[in-house]
């Protein structure tokens, strides 16, 4: 029986390096495998609950990595942290090195006048210029909690404003904005005066071939008896000065659809990578081939995590990476082909699975040099206080 058990086990241990192993093993001719260099902290203070990074490469070759800080209310005795603080801001941190060591005090990139803010997402355009979308919560007390309409979100005491963005053409030394996305139709939801919501996610926003900007948002298209997501296009034709409706991406009578990064691949087709919601965490994909004019329907991947970024490696295939939410936790990806299409069969890679708690992931990437990737999150190694981590590979 211990024989047995010791086989067992190392069979586990041979499946578990193979899951590591596979993508690496099995990359497609002429193409290059990923290599784990090493995990890197990029910003820790325990003062502080840091989350929801995003990142991009400027031309003088830094990165810039924008993050939303928080007071740790762990230290004034309140039980835990949320993600709608109302002290929440954004703030950026420069690496001058591929990543490898970071700036150590964080610029302040918007603090919002009405409250907190949350999920900085940069899009840096062909001519330089920089995006950052986000949106807010702004705090209430009880009688104004008790006055809000029925239209309107209350958690935590704090209410919904919708999304923002900012822009930046010094590199992000300066930022003007905010500036307000336009309410979509399929939103049901208001302010908290009963003022049309202002269209808003998370994700990543995508620059195509033709120039145009395509952003998921997301949209409440129902709230009663159960409250219900979905996820649509917008596009922008005057580098994000204006915006206009394109169409539904994914919607459902079941599962919601929210947190949704934009990709384009080679041939010009739009993937949308959705979050989930009662769909038991998995992953899933919907696809235009016509510019954004309509969409497939919606697939499941095959696999959980959330959310999702999209890169394209020097050789067009796509680092496809994730939160992992479920033991072990930590980070996790896969390697797609250039179109995107072998999402079911692409091996999982692990990069991480030393997580300390539920509150980590919102996974980011980007080329670091020509032969590595730095990937950005949020994480947590010992159930403590969040902080900005990344991990570099190379490309071999």
């Amino acid at each position: 029986m211990h024989s047995f058990l010791r086989f067992h086990c190392l069979i586990r241990a041979l499946a578990l390096v193979s899951v590591v192993l596979s993508p690496m093993l099995n990359a497609t001719p002429n193409s290059s495998a990923l290599r784990k260099v090493a995990d890197v902290v990029i910003y820790r203070d325990d003062r502080f609950h840091c989350a929801f990074p995003s990142v991009v490469k400027r031309a003088t070759g830094d990165l810039l990595l924008a993050f939303r800080r928080a007071p740790n209310r762990l230290r004034y005795g309140e039980s835990r942290n949320t993600h709608t603080d109302p002290n929440s801001y954004l703030v950026t941190v420069r690496s001058a090195d591929g990543g490898r060591t970071w700036t150590e005090q964080p610029e302040l990139l918007y603090a919002d006048a009405f409250g907190g803010s949350q999920d900085p997402c940069l899009l840096q355009l062909r001519d330089g210029t920089l995006l950052c979308a986000s949106y807010g919560w702004t705090p209430l007390r009880p009688d104004g909690v008790a006055a809000l309409p029925s239209t309107a979100v209350n958690y935590d005491n704090t209410v919904f404003n919708g999304g923002y963005y900012l822009r930046s053409t010094d590199g992000g030394k300066t930022w003007s904005g905010p500036f307000y996305p336009p309410h979509i139709k399929p939103e049901l939801l208001t302010g908290p005066t009963g003022e049309a919501l202002p269209a808003y996610n998370r994700g990543a926003l995508a620059e195509g071939r033709d120039g145009r900007l395509l952003w998921a948002v997301a949209a409440t298209d129902q709230i009663e008896p159960k409250r219900r997501t979905s996820v649509h296009l917008l596009i922008s034709e005057d580098k994000g000065e204006s915006w206009r409706y394109s169409s539904p991406i994914a919607t459902d009578e079941t599962v919601q659809f929210n947190e949704t990064s934009v990709y384009e691949t080679p041939k010009g087709d739009i993937i949308a990578f959705l979050r989930t919601a009662d769909y038991e965490d998995q992953a899933c994909i919907a696809r235009s081939t016509d510019g954004g004019k309509t969409f497939t329907p919606w697939q499941g991947m095959g696999f959980q995590g959330h959310p999702l970024h999209a890169l394209r490696l020097p050789d067009d295939r796509v680092l496809l990476t994730y939160g992992y939410r479920h033991e072990p936790m930590g980070i996790r990806a896969r390697v797609l082909n250039a179109e995107c299409t072998d999402f079911v069969t692409a091996p999982e890679i692990v990069l991480r699975t030393d997580g300390g708690g539920f509150d980590l992931g919102y996974s980011w990437s980007v080329m670091a040099d020509e032969r590595h990737v730095l990937v950005a999150y949020y994480f947590n190694d010992d159930g403590g206080v969040p902080y900005i981590a990344g991990t570099l590979l190379a490309i071999d």
